[in-house]
């Protein structure tokens, strides 16, 4: 598990991914704009869509403000011009990072994600300068329970198509697959009686960076945090190792 995961592993389980709710609220209703104005407002023809909607019930979105947004996107309810950016870059030691946004203003989201940056010891690049670095992958992450039995979870995931299995989280298990198995997996889990948590596609890098000075950590992880919490930006993914307990640090 790279550096980045273990972070945002960290962050879920102390609970202080976003404490303003209102913020997280725009964030997922966005994602299920963008869902539903790509693929329709039905969630059983769109995965995207059920997968965003799942995302938002398990942070606590109202049901009217979810039906809101696929209402929007599908142009049924009134639409806000959002459209999906990448900016690349890299933070402090180099470190390559990708910022994923949903936005209605990109000279605004640009520049905003160019001054985090600055402030923190990166330069925003062009884009495709570190795309190259990360692949795809889709992940299902199951919850562990109390009868957590690994070589029962190895077969069904083997048998739904998935590539590899990560049990290394105390709570939780990883399924790792393709991109376009993750729905089969996702349900052929489900369907077994595994709880699944989340599900989705995500960029992860081909090699990492390794971070060996606690001030050059503390600037990455100031970056990598303005950056999500930032109403526009949507994901954060980044090819760095550093030591665990300064991920810690940083949160206490």
């Amino acid at each position: 598990m790279s550096g980045h995961s273990k972070w945002a592993t960290i962050k879920r389980h102390k609970a202080v991914v976003d404490q303003k709710r209102g913020v997280v609220y725009a964030k997922m209703s966005r994602e299920i704009i963008i869902a539903a104005k790509l693929g329709g407002a039905d969630p059983n023809g769109n995965f995207r869509l059920r997968q965003a909607i799942d995302r938002a019930k398990a942070e606590g979105v109202p049901n009217d403000n979810i039906q809101r947004a696929v209402e929007k996107g599908s142009g049924t309810g009134t639409l806000d011009n959002f459209e999906e950016l990448v900016y690349e870059g890299y933070g402090p030691g180099g470190v390559a990072v990708l910022v994923k946004c949903t936005t209605d203003n990109r000279n605004r989201t640009a520049g905003d994600v160019r001054m985090y940056f600055s402030k923190y010891g990166g330069n925003m690049g062009d884009s495709g300068c570190v795309n190259w670095m990360f692949k795809e992958r889709g992940e299902v992450i199951i919850e562990k329970g109390a009868s957590f039995d690994e070589d029962a979870l190895l077969t069904a995931a083997l048998e739904a198509g998935a590539e590899d299995l990560d049990t290394t989280l105390d709570e939780e298990a990883l399924v790792v697959c393709i991109p376009e198995q993750l729905e089969r997996v996702r349900e052929a889990l489900t369907k077994s009686g595994y709880k699944v948590t989340s599900a989705e596609n995500v960029m992860i890098p081909s090699n990492t960076v390794e971070i060996d000075s606690a001030d050059t950590a503390k600037l990455l992880l100031r970056l990598i945090d303005s950056l999500e919490n930032h109403d526009d930006v949507q994901s954060v993914v980044a090819n760095f190792e550093m030591d665990q307990d300064w991920m810690q640090e940083f949160l206490n």
